[in-house]
């Protein structure tokens, strides 16, 4: 199994430098992850620094909260495109969620998936605030607008991704969604445990010591 096929390598420390998504970058390459997922505010450094590799730029939107109007996410993901990414984490609307107005968070997410040009969307519903019904309905919204990915966490909330939320998902997500596992996982074992539930993608900020605990 390539493991490094499956790692998002992030970096979204609120006191992330130039100098550090360099060395983010350059280890992407060095290690062939999918992608590195950062702030906005560097994709455009990211995907100069990216821009002879097959490796994807992938930014958050809404992030961490997911507080902000449709219209403000619309345009970071549109500003985010336009800077060079490729991959768009988008943090859904809690509050929403939490009136029970599903409507709104279809429609948000339809708004952001139609702005970004068929560029990959992932759908974060930060699962440690959620219901198992809520997941479930989560999956199933996420099912019905085609969007690419699920994502569990921001890595910013209560508690991170677990492999009860990822065998729940996986139990009602549709054959095109894909499931990204995120926040807390930090060994070989627990990203192989989150593969095997179901996660075709991983978010974590310590791919390299992953990598080299698997002696690649």
């Amino acid at each position: 199994m390539e493991l490094n096929k499956y790692i998002d390598h992030t970096n979204l420390k609120t006191t992330t430098t130039m100098k550090d998504i360099e060395t983010l970058c350059n280890e992407a390459v060095s290690y062939g992850f999918a992608s590195v997922c950062i702030h906005p505010y560097y994709v455009k450094l990211a995907s100069e620094l990216l821009k002879d590799s097959n490796i994807a730029v992938c930014t958050v939107i809404g992030f961490p909260l997911g507080m902000n109007t449709t219209s403000v996410k619309e345009y970071e993901a549109i500003d985010a495109v336009n800077n060079g990414a490729t991959e768009i984490d988008m943090v859904i609307n809690m509050g929403a969620v939490k009136n029970g107005d599903y409507d709104y968070v279809k429609e948000e997410i339809e708004t952001v998936r139609d702005s970004i040009g068929g560029k990959t969307l992932k759908v974060i519903i930060e699962t440690c605030y959620l219901t198992e019904e809520e997941i479930i309905k989560m999956t199933e919204i996420c099912n019905e607008t085609f969007v690419n990915f699920i994502k569990t966490s921001t890595g910013f909330g209560s508690d991170g991704a677990k492999l009860s939320d990822i065998e729940l998902i996986n139990h009602h997500r549709n054959e095109v969604l894909e499931i990204k596992a995120s926040g807390g996982i930090r060994s070989r074992r627990g990203m192989l445990d989150m593969i095997e539930a179901g996660a075709t993608r991983i978010g974590t900020s310590s791919g390299v010591s992953i990598m080299k605990e698997d002696g690649e």
